[in-house]
């Protein structure tokens, strides 16, 4: 048993997890010559962190070898947060329920200047300000597009206010507010994660280069050639009371955490949860954090990505713009912002032979962490895609070894081609 804290979130878990499990069609494990009870153990495993009582609903699905071999949700998907009375009503989740994906959106929103630079409506080395003018100001001439992917722009922290919900319908206001903040480091020279700015920037962005939001931009490039139901920015207010809704859990943040998510966010994360909560963010845009989609959907996204790009019989992106996007720009270079050493594309966390956020021994995986553990990847030496949803929102706690051992397992049962 883990140590259970007095001021520690938890949620309640029955006893029998099958009542509340959804299944989605699976192919049979032999059809991809994975061993005998391979998927039973990987999901066993969800299981063991669902226990932990730090997550009312995740979702898991899982492409190998070009195949869905497991796609299933487990939990509530309203009702079941640690703050929920006793007798709430419980909105059970299942494989077609929609999470909010957060910082994970990041390499949507990455992918989709690619495609725009291939496209030649971008590109991806030119200055923010030949598209923003006003972002000229302070040193922030220098910064380019390019800078912003790879958080390198100098403009980690949000300024205070930005994260105003009546603002969000007023982008150009927003990048007022960041032209005008000062720079944390000369664009280029250090690696600090730009939370929610770079988002900002890249939306404006797309908006000016091609004249429509970037959420248009995003069905007409991705999520319809890919036949998906969700994956937009935000989502339509009919759809509001589909989406899982999310709880902090676990022990609080404490000092220093506390402060430095704050500063990267420009909120609590207490008030970051009840923003994601709001019609208004649904409603809004944010390139860096409010992608709506289920674990099938992201994970398709990212089957795309390590096919090189086709998906079916949609070619979506070209081989090279996948390697591009893919390709090396951090080695274990210490993120100012996240305070541990990262490997870094344009767009994209990377793997590492002995230690990643995609498990040990994942030295060509690559994806990206959302807010707090919500994961979508790839590994094209193990011919897999998969993500992993979560409506919990627990920080620094011992569970996160049952996480961790989540990924061990999916390492370990899919086997390198």
């Amino acid at each position: 048993m883990w140590p259970t804290l007095p001021f520690k979130r938890l949620c309640a878990v029955p006893a029998d997890l099958s009542s509340i499990t959804d299944r989605a069609d699976e192919v049979p494990p032999r059809d991809v010559d994975l061993a005998e009870g391979a998927c039973e153990r990987v999901w066993k495993s969800v299981e063991r962190v669902y226990r932990t009582g730090l997550y009312p609903a995740v979702q898991l699905c899982v492409f190998y070898r070009g195949a869905i071999v497991l796609d299933r949700a487990l939990g509530f998907a309203a009702g079941a947060a640690p703050e929920d009375p006793p007798d709430a009503p419980k909105l059970p989740v299942t494989t077609e329920t929609p999470f909010c994906i957060y910082s994970a959106s990041k390499a949507v929103t990455a992918m989709l200047i690619h495609k725009l630079d291939d496209r030649g409506a971008l590109h991806i080395d030119d200055r923010v300000c030949d598209y923003l003018p006003e972002f000229a100001h302070g040193g922030k001439d220098q910064i380019t597009i390019g800078h912003v992917l790879c958080h390198r722009a100098g403009i980690p922290n949000i300024p205070r206010g930005a994260l105003d919900l009546d603002l969000l319908e007023r982008p150009g206001e927003i990048i007022r507010l960041l032209a005008e903040m000062p720079l944390v480091a000369r664009p280029g020279r250090r690696l600090a994660y730009h939370a929610v700015t770079g988002g900002f920037v890249l939306g404006e962005v797309v908006r000016r280069a091609t004249g429509e939001d970037i959420r248009t931009v995003l069905t007409k490039e991705i999520r319809e050639p890919l036949g998906l139901r969700w994956l937009s920015y935000g989502a339509a207010p009919e759809d509001a009371g589909r989406i899982a809704q999310d709880a902090l859990t676990g022990v609080p943040p404490l000092p220093p955490f506390a402060q430095l998510f704050e500063r990267a966010l420009g909120a609590p994360a207490s008030r970051v949860i009840e923003i994601a909560r709001d019609p208004r963010f649904l409603a809004a845009i944010l390139p860096a954090a409010n992608v709506i989609t289920t674990a099938r959907e992201l994970a398709i996204f990212y089957e795309c990505l390590r096919n090189r790009g086709g998906f079916g019989a949609a070619r979506v992106f070209e081989p090279r713009t996948v390697r591009r996007a893919t390709a090396e720009q951090s080695y274990w270079e210490l993120d100012l912002t996240l305070g541990m050493p990262l490997r870094y594309g344009l767009g994209f966390m990377l793997g590492g032979r002995l230690w990643s956020l995609f498990g040990p021994d994942t030295p060509h995986a690559f994806g990206h962490l959302g807010f707090t553990n919500v994961l979508g990847w790839a590994d094209p030496e193990r011919e897999l895609a998969a993500a992993f949803l979560t409506s919990g929102k627990p920080f620094l706690n011992l569970e996160a070894v049952r996480l961790y051992q989540l990924l061990m397992a999916i390492d370990r049962e899919f086997p390198k081609a």
